[in-house]
């Protein structure tokens, strides 16, 4: 099913990754650069959760979109943070923290379903917590000012990527261990 609603709106989450970096390269003001990043990764982002809802109402799950769901997101939060770090506004060391932990995982992943153990390595709700920690801290990082004009976006952004970072770290181990027994039995 490489043409239903759900995938057609997991291929936006890819399709929206130049139109966000290229904001930045437009001929705007910093503040309205900021509010639409911003709002263009949110409503982006919101796909993630309104394709997986869609493609069961719909009856229209497929291995493909089980597939691409995650790339999709992978590919929107670590292009967003190297345009964070570009702009100064993540530390580069989250960055690779979160990006190292997503190709360790799914490369993990990747190995467990070829020897037929993918259910060790399943979607946990810590990896869940992370990927909504990074959500909110993103779009509060691209912001980069105050919201309300009382939130300061740029301190609570930098928290919750932190946070998100610890949590990032946190989810690889619990998978690592998880998937710890067949590693074990296969390297011997």
């Amino acid at each position: 099913m490489f043409f239903t609603i759900p995938t057609i709106m997991t291929w936006t989450r890819i399709v929206a990754i130049p139109l966000i970096v290229g904001v930045f390269y437009a001929p705007l003001d910093p503040s309205t650069r900021n509010l639409i990043a911003t709002v263009m990764f949110v409503v982006f982002a919101a796909t993630d959760w309104l394709d997986g809802f869609l493609a069961r109402k719909l009856n229209q799950t497929s291995s493909f979109g089980a597939f691409l769901d995650p790339v999709a997101d992978k590919f929107l939060v670590c292009a967003s943070l190297l345009v964070l770090v570009h702009l100064q506004r993540a530390d580069v060391f989250v960055a690779l923290i979160i990006i190292g932990r997503e190709i360790a995982i799914s490369a993990l992943r990747e190995w467990m379903a070829q020897i037929g153990a993918s259910k060790s390595v399943a979607v946990h709700m810590i990896g869940k917590l992370k990927t909504t920690v990074q959500m909110t801290a993103i779009p509060f990082l691209l912001y980069d000012g105050r919201l309300f004009g009382v939130i300061d976006t740029g301190v609570w952004g930098t928290w919750l990527i932190w946070i998100s970072a610890v949590l990032t770290v946190w989810s690889m181990v619990y998978y690592l261990q998880k998937a710890l027994p067949e590693i074990r039995a296969r390297v011997k």
